[in-house]
C-alpha cells in the first residue's frame, strides 16, 4: 500500500513538473530527448528532458558542453553525482531532478541564473550554505529523503525566493531561518516532524499559502494573524485541537484545512462562527 501512495505521489508530482518545465526556456525551442543527439547539435540546445533513460556514463559526462542549455530535466537515471561540467552551465534557469540518489547538490557559483531548482528522491543530508548564490530563485522544493536535513542560516538571503517546500524528511531542528526569507508567498513544510512553529509571523508580510500537514504540532502561535495576506491555511494530519482565536483577523482567509485533527463538532462550529466567509475543510 506505502509503495502504491508513494507512486502516486511520484506521478502526480511528475504531472505538475512538466507543467513547470514547459514554462522556461526560448518559446517553442525544441525539446531534447537525446542526449547523444543533443551533443552533436551543441550549440542551440535549451531544453532537454532526459527521463526514464539509463544515461551512458561518456556520454553524461559531456553535459557541460551544452553551454546554451537552460531547462534541464532527469528523472530515474541512476545517477548519483553530478559531471565535471556540469557547474558550468551558467544560463540554466530550470532545473529538476527525481529518484536520482544525488548525495549533495551541484556547486552553485556558477549557477546564478536558476530560477526553479527542485530535488525529489535525493540522498542529501544538508542544504548548503552557498545557496545563497542563487540570487535570481523563486522556486525550491525539496521532498522525499530518507535522511535527516540540515536547513542553512544563509536561507534569508534568497530574496526573489517566492515559493518554498521542503517536504517528506525530517528536520534536524525546527526550521526558524526560514520563517527570515523576506518575500515568500507559499510555504510548505509536510511531513517534517516538526512539533512547533515560530511566532514571527509579521516576517510573513507576502505569505499567502501555508501548508503545514503531516507534522506534531498541538498548538499554532497567537502571531499567525499577523500574515495579514494569507489566503489559504492547511494544517492536516496534526495534533490540534484548537486554533487560536486570532485567526478570526485574517480576513483574506478563503480556504481552511483541518481535517485529521482533534477538533470537536462544537469548536468547528465555534470555528465557522469566526470564519464566516472562509471554506472549512474538516
Amino acid at each position: 500500500m506505502q509503495k502504491l501512495v508513494a507512486l502516486i505521489l511520484f506521478f502526480s508530482l511528475c504531472g505538475r513538473a512538466q507543467n513547470e518545465f514547459d514554462k522556461y526556456g526560448p518559446f517553442g525551442s525544441q525539446v531534447f530527448t537525446d542526449l547523444k543527439l543533443a551533443l552533436d547539435v551543441e550549440r542551440n540546445v535549451y531544453k532537454m528532458d532526459l527521463s526514464y533513460q539509463k544515461l551512458e556514463p561518456k556520454l553524461y559526462a559531456k553535459i557541460g558542453k551544452l553551454k546554451d542549455l537552460q531547462a534541464l530535466k532527469l528523472s530515474g537515471n541512476e545517477v548519483s553525482s553530478f559531471p565535471p561540467g556540469f557547474n558550468d552551465l551558467s544560463n540554466l534557469v530550470y532545473f529538476a531532478t527525481y529518484n536520482n540518489e544525488f548525495s549533495e547538490f551541484p556547486e552553485f557559483k556558477k549557477l546564478g541564473n536558476l530560477n526553479y531548482l527542485e530535488f525529489f528522491g535525493a540522498k542529501i543530508d544538508s542544504i548548503p550554505c552557498q545557496i545563497a548564490y542563487l540570487s535570481k530563485l523563486k522556486t525550491f522544493k525539496f521532498s522525499s529523503s530518507n535522511d535527516t536535513l540540515k536547513i542553512p542560516p544563509t536561507l534569508k538571503y534568497l530574496k526573489n525566493l517566492k515559493e518554498l517546500t521542503i517536504e517528506n524528511c525530517v528536520l534536524d531542528s525546527f526550521p526558524k531561518d526560514i520563517f527570515k526569507i523576506p518575500n515568500l508567498t507559499y510555504l510548505n513544510l509536510s511531513n517534517t516532524s516538526v512539533f512547533y512553529i515560530t511566532r514571527h509571523f509579521e516576517r510573513f508580510g507576502s505569505l499567502e499559502v501555508l501548508v503545514l500537514d503531516g507534522n506534531k504540532l498541538n498548538t499554532l502561535p497567537v502571531e499567525i494573524y499577523l500574515a495579514k495576506k494569507l489566503r489559504l491555511l492547511s494544517v492536516k494530519n496534526n495534533f490540534l485541537q484548537k486554533l487560536p482565536d486570532s485567526i478570526a483577523q485574517l480576513e483574506n482567509l478563503t480556504l481552511l484545512d483541518v481535517r485529521g485533527n482533534n477538533f470537536s463538532k462544537q469548536y468547528i462550529e465555534e470555528l465557522k462562527a469566526l470564519l464566516p466567509g472562509c471554506e472549512i475543510r474538516f
